[in-house]
């Protein structure tokens, strides 16, 4: 057996990345743009070294595939973190293909989202005399898909009431046996709509929103089939693992997670329109410009966060967006500003942080398998039957792993 093919099974696989995790949490929970020289880059120069030097070419195919031929490997253990991140496409469900489903089903949904709620419907089954709750349903295009092709009844909760009115208008408009219920899941009375015949199916249920389905869910004995999203989104400030397991693990290795260390899970994107792309690689530049002005400004040689903009309200200047973001932080600028000097700065530094980010992101899809393992042992623990598993290609979207149990 090599030193990797001891990683076969889910329990292995949290183990080895706990201690990967936790080996390096130095490195991938520090970020380049808030430091212009980085803590670690002392104790592996080398490293700092061959990043700065990659080409553009070479930074935009780490960005997309950070496991293969990494100028990395010899600093970090791209290899062992590839294979303990490498799961199984997960089969369909009773044959299903997402292929197979008529067009006409994705009335009003989004081509993207209609293409994931095709790829995740042939994972979930229901057992016979078995009824099915979909959890955080919008506007009800999964259960819609779902009632459709299991020809049964589905119940989809949702908190707005708006959604909640237009997904009824779409189910009756398209003949669908889907009663959509304004329910606040976090609320006590949510657990009242699951039992131990009960499936409930959630496709990017964000941070606490499916804590909460798999807490309830093991307490009531329902099967599960979750795609989880969006892990930063809770209201506690530290991350506490759901399963024994899990707790035992991070203590035994010192793997602490914060709430913002959990962002870094989910940062790996589908590439954007390049109108996008520029416009986020606009924004990020003035930012770290305006970064290197107000240090200099405030006499702070420290990193200072400034708010989001939505996108459309970015100022059309780099002057204008550093006069905002000075606002934003009760910052008066002097006269006499070399803006020029100041945006250019931020181009660079840009590239810089661009390259040492990659370090980072190798770290992506191992914090994020670890914790959907650590909700997957959770379920084991609770007495379910657990699978694992991807339900589409990352191209459709990089959220796409699928938790599947049922109890024993």
């Amino acid at each position: 057996m090599t030193h990797l093919e001891r990683f076969t099974g889910l329990a292995e696989r949290f183990t080895g990345l706990a201690e990967r995790l936790a080996e390096w949490q130095s490195l991938w929970r520090c970020l380049p743009f808030q430091h212009p020289r980085l803590p670690w880059q002392a104790r592996w120069p080398g490293l700092a070294e061959a990043l700065l030097a990659l080409t553009d070419a070479e930074v935009a195919r780490l960005q997309e595939d950070p496991f293969t031929d990494s100028p990395l490997a010899a600093w970090l253990p791209v290899d062992e973190l590839a294979w303990l991140v490498a799961l199984p496409a997960m089969e369909a469900q009773g044959g299903v293909l997402a292929e197979e489903l008529p067009e006409a089903w994705g009335e009003q949904v989004g081509g993207r989202k209609w293409r994931q709620v095709q790829a995740f419907l042939p994972q979930v089954e229901v057992a016979q005399a078995e009824s099915l709750v979909e959890w955080c349903a919008g506007k009800g295009h999964l259960a819609r898909a779902l009632s459709r092709h299991h020809g049964i009844e589905v119940t989809a909760l949702e908190w707005q009431p708006a959604l909640c009115e237009a997904g009824r208008a779409l189910a009756q408009r398209q003949g669908a046996r889907v009663t959509l219920r304004e329910q606040d899941v976090m609320a006590e009375n949510a657990a009242a709509w699951l039992d131990d015949r009960t499936r409930v199916a959630a496709l990017h249920a964000c941070g606490d929103l499916h804590r909460r389905l798999l807490t309830l869910a093991a307490a009531a004995g329902s099967a599960v089939t979750l795609a989880p999203c969006c892990y930063q989104r809770t209201a506690d400030d530290r991350y506490r693992p759901l399963s024994t397991r899990g707790r035992a693990l991070a203590e035994a290795r010192g793997l602490v997670l914060e709430r913002d260390d959990l962002a870094l899970a989910v940062q790996e994107t589908v590439t954007a329109p390049r109108g996008v792309q520029r416009h986020r690689e606009r924004a990020g530049a003035w930012r770290l410009g305006f970064d290197r002005l107000q240090r200099e400004v405030r006499g702070v040689d420290a990193y200072l966060p400034v708010p989001s903009l939505a996108y459309g309200q970015m100022p059309a200047t780099f002057e204008g967006f550093c006069h905002w973001a000075a606002q934003q932080k009760g910052i008066a600028l002097p006269a006499g500003v070399d803006w020029r000097a100041h945006e250019d700065a931020g181009w660079r530094r840009q590239r810089e942080v661009a390259r040492l980010d990659l370090a980072r992101h190798l770290f992506r899809r191992p914090l994020e398998v670890w914790l959907v393992l650590d909700r997957a042992a959770f379920l084991e623990e609770a007495g379910y039957a657990v699978e694992l598993g991807t339900f589409c290609p990352r191209e459709l979207t990089p959220r796409n792993l699928v938790l599947r149990g049922r109890k024993r």
